[in-house]
């Protein structure tokens, strides 16, 4: 079982999907998941796994709920005191805390942007059973039209530090716990059509990208970007079948020069 997470740090993500099975096909193709029995008694929360390790789940959408999309989750020690820290930096809460039996306490938010995201404060449940593994999660991005905003809001309820790309083209941040980094946070530009709410973009681990692309796109993906090589992997931009968005990299293909960040704080 593994060790909970730094406060802070991702250690979840689900997604809805109207296509339940469809979207099971797609992803267990795509990304080699099984997949375990649905619980009925949590809105058919279906759970997925590589090797038998649990990376990830998928279920219908909930009456009122938003379109299918991923969600991330962020470790917290007290879900309540972090659902205040939410409110008293200017987001807002989508689900106030909810205890989910013996597994743990969530909320879901939306940071003032309107990036929406979770909170996980594992009982039984502490997360990610593998990372960075082909088929599981990799690294995630705040993908925002406010990010000023974005990078006031994280760090105050996280307490992050803040590294900022230097290149004039690209504005990028980089969310840090220490020494560890835990997010990136992306301006999104007016290549994104006005009708693209702001994101969390979730990736996941791939041995090929280029193959893996291919393999998306013959099932119903879009690809949106790339692939493209840079110092950390080579990735992609999709969007599934179903629309929601997320990538895919493969950290063995890399290319061109490290970034130079600066401390903003």
């Amino acid at each position: 079982m593994p060790a909970e997470a730094t406060e802070g740090t991702p250690c979840w993500a689900d997604a809805t999907f109207t296509d339940l099975e469809g979207a099971k096909r797609f992803y267990g193709e795509l990304l080699g998941w099984t997949f375990g029995d649905t619980l009925a008694e949590y809105g058919n929360y279906t759970q997925a796994y590589v090797d038998g390790k649990a990376v990830a789940a998928l279920m219908p959408p909930g009456p009122g709920q938003m379109p299918p999309g991923w969600c991330l989750y962020l470790a917290s020690p007290d879900a309540e005191a972090t659902a205040s820290k939410i409110r008293g930096a200017g987001g807002t809460l989508l689900v106030e805390p909810m205890r989910v039996g013996e597994f743990g306490t969530m909320v879901l938010a939306a940071d003032p942007g309107g990036v929406t995201f979770g909170v996980w404060q594992p009982g039984t449940h502490k997360g990610f059973e593998a990372r960075t593994v082909p088929g599981a999660f990799n690294w995630a991005e705040v993908f925002t039209r406010a990010p000023e905003r974005a990078d006031a809001f994280f760090p105050e309820v996280f307490g992050y530090g803040v590294q900022r790309m230097t290149d004039d083209g690209v504005d990028f941040t980089l969310y840090d716990l220490g020494a560890d980094p835990v997010l990136g946070r992306m301006r999104m530009t007016d290549d994104f059509p006005p009708e693209v709410p702001p994101y969390m973009n979730v990736y996941f681990t791939v041995d090929d990208c280029d193959a893996a692309v291919e393999k998306a796109t013959s099932m119903g993906a879009t690809l949106r970007f790339g692939p493209m090589t840079i110092p950390f992997g080579r990735f992609a931009a999709l969007t599934d079948p179903e629309g929601a968005p997320f990538s895919l990299i493969d950290n063995g293909t890399t290319g061109g020069e490290m970034p130079t960040l600066e401390r903003v704080s």
